[in-house]
């Protein structure tokens, strides 16, 4: 009975916060299932260390001495809960906390109740709307189920409509601008270096394969070198003391025979090895050097200028009063053995990576992308044009770009068979699912080459964020969409 009269004093001490959070908690798992339970003991835990730092105060000896000691302590089935955020997404969780007020002074427990168990009662509302009932239940469940599940599904393809989709013409138009900038580099490069070995220049990217979405604002230029067999030889990142799967470094061999200045491109080699940075110092001083843009923009009837700084050698054109269009110039090797080598640095790199080439694998995962929704009528491009346009117009989750988001599908692809379009909002879900899965594991394979670790080039900071972005998205994917439309 001590016991009983001590955990009921400490209870009383806690404004009877502790009984109030106890209940709950208790029937969440009931109510919720342990997903759903899972999802409200994060929050009610982050209230709980606010509360904690609040009531334990030094403002009286009672206090003082009760602080080191709570009636409610962290509920033992959180953590036999699936494990969805890694330790360090829980810190992110823990440090958006810190900003809220802690000071005694700056509110009084009294007044928090309410707040607090308003809080906690929202929480609990939206998970029900996740939850699986038991028993008697079901049925009330799976309606509520089909009913969250119509709602989405309308308001990804309403989304999908008035947000993803680009008109036609605002694309031919888009297409016609980058083609005038294209030819006019053509014409510049062979006039002003006829001797340079490249193929012909063409366009790529999203804008030609119709996955480009919001707006139509961005190309890519390819530029392929021509590379002399007997003098080049490719060599796999994970063969190197660097040891990066998907990037390639590109050898100079037969020195003894060929000395250097055999090839056009040993101009561009730096420690025996073709440098991409190299290159596309040659051409930057070529294309933002030397050519008369303002002249050319002038005629064309576009105001036309370099990006600086940028990763990549880029142009804005500005082909409409309030429409742009931003040119990545990209040079290209295609290898002998059908590997396509792009000149844009590792984001991480370091000075030891400085003459790495990225693989591009973009164009055969597309190609598989669509050979699988034409097999079965899918929706996979949908989901995909849907999740790019999430990604780009929100700024937590701009670090996810299309090629992650393209083989997270893939690979859902190998598990998930029902494609179809009335499983759009299941996918999209999955979708995040799986997102924040790989998130959590800190890698997610290339499908077409699975040693290829694609989120090699996040930081452990901005997986926080992307992973603690992507998983509250999960208990609330219309509010995901609603960030991305109130975006101008």
């Amino acid at each position: 009975m001590a016991g009983v009269n001590g955990d009921r004093k400490g209870k009383k001490d806690d404004n009877g916060i502790g009984t109030a959070i106890d209940f709950m908690l208790s029937n969440a798992k009931l109510v919720l299932g342990v997903g759903g339970a899972a999802m409200l003991g994060i929050a009610t835990l982050a209230v709980k260390r606010m509360y904690d730092r609040t009531i334990s105060a030094p403002t009286s000896p009672t206090k003082m001495q009760q602080a080191g000691k709570r009636s409610w302590e962290e509920p033992a089935w959180v953590g036999s809960s699936p494990r969805v955020l890694n330790h360090d997404m829980k810190s992110t969780v823990s440090r958006s906390l810190q900003s809220l007020p802690t000071s005694s002074h700056s509110f009084e427990p009294d007044s928090l109740l309410g707040g607090i168990l308003l809080f906690l009662f929202n929480c609990l509302r939206r998970a029900v709307g996740r939850s699986t009932l038991g028993g008697g239940g079901a049925s009330q469940s799976s309606l509520m189920r089909a009913r969250m599940h119509l709602s989405l599904q309308e308001h990804l393809w309403e989304f999908y409509q008035t947000r993803v989709n680009i008109p036609s013409e605002e694309q031919a138009t888009a297409r016609r601008a980058a083609l005038d900038i294209c030819a006019e580099l053509r014409v510049f490069l062979h006039a002003k270096l006829p001797d340079m070995p490249l193929r012909e220049m063409y366009l790529s990217g999203s804008l030609y394969d119709d996955l480009q979405v919001v707006t139509a604002d961005h190309a890519q230029l390819m530029v392929p070198l021509v590379l002399e067999k007997n003098l080049w030889s490719s060599i796999p990142g994970e063969d190197t003391i660097m040891n990066v799967p998907g990037f390639w470094l590109v050898r100079r061999e037969n020195l003894e025979y060929f000395p250097r200045g055999s090839s056009y491109w040993d101009r561009c080699m730096v420690g025996g090895y073709l440098s991409p940075k190299a290159v596309l110092e040659v051409f930057d001083k070529l294309v933002t050097g030397s050519i008369n843009w303002p002249a050319i923009g002038s005629v064309l009837d576009y105001i036309i200028r370099p990006v600086v700084p940028s990763e990549t050698l880029t142009l804005e054109v500005q082909y409409e009063t309030d429409r742009r269009l931003y040119v990545d110039f990209l040079p290209l090797l295609v290898m002998e053995e059908g590997t396509s080598l792009i000149a844009k640095p590792h984001r991480l790199s370091a000075e030891r990576n400085k003459n790495l080439w990225r693989q591009s694998f973009r164009v055969a995962e597309t190609a598989r992308l669509r050979a699988l929704d034409q097999e079965d009528g899918g929706c996979r491009c949908t989901c995909l044009k849907v999740a790019k346009a999430v990604c780009k117009l929100n700024p937590a989750l701009q670090r996810l770009n299309s090629s992650q988001l393209t083989n997270t599908i893939l690979l859902l692809s190998e598990k998930e068979g029902d494609w179809t379009h009335d499983a759009l909002a299941d996918r999209f879900l999955q979708l995040l699912r799986a997102l924040v899965g790989h998130l959590e594991a800190g890698r997610l394979p290339c499908a077409l080459s699975p040693k290829v670790n694609l989120f090699c080039e996040l930081t452990e900071q901005e997986v926080d964020e992307l992973g603690y972005t992507l998983y509250c998205a999960l208990s609330d994917p219309e509010g995901l969409l609603r960030t991305a439309v109130e975006q101008p």
